[in-house]
């Protein structure tokens, strides 16, 4: 497993990459993914009213969450691609540029 994480505006985002022989978690909706890598992660948009509060750049703004889809790849490299450009996807939905976006991968090893 692969921890995938974007940071800008003074928040983070954070999916996770599943691997060969790790099962993706499975909830109602989710596609059927066999690929070898599996990217799950949320997405976000900045809304008006309801959602969540969240600070962007010392701003106070509020996003609605979509539902986690799942998305599987064949390779390795290919999951990180999708991943990097996915989050930085959600921070530029948020306002913040996906320039100023760092993104950290990380492998928390076994449990």
């Amino acid at each position: 497993m692969l921890l995938v994480s974007g940071h800008g505006g003074g928040t983070n985002l954070t999916g996770t990459i599943f691997e060969r022989g790790e099962e993706p978690p499975a909830y109602k909706g989710a596609p059927d993914e066999d690929a070898p890598y599996v990217w799950v992660c949320d997405s976000f948009y900045q809304v008006e009213s309801g959602g969540s509060p969240i600070k962007i750049d010392g701003e106070k703004i509020r996003v609605a969450f979509e539902t986690p889809m799942p998305r599987g790849f064949e390779t390795r490299s290919q999951a990180i691609e999708a991943a990097e450009d996915h989050l930085k996807t959600q921070f530029a939905r948020i306002g913040v540029n996906s320039e100023s976006v760092t993104v950290e991968i990380a492998n928390p090893g076994p449990a």
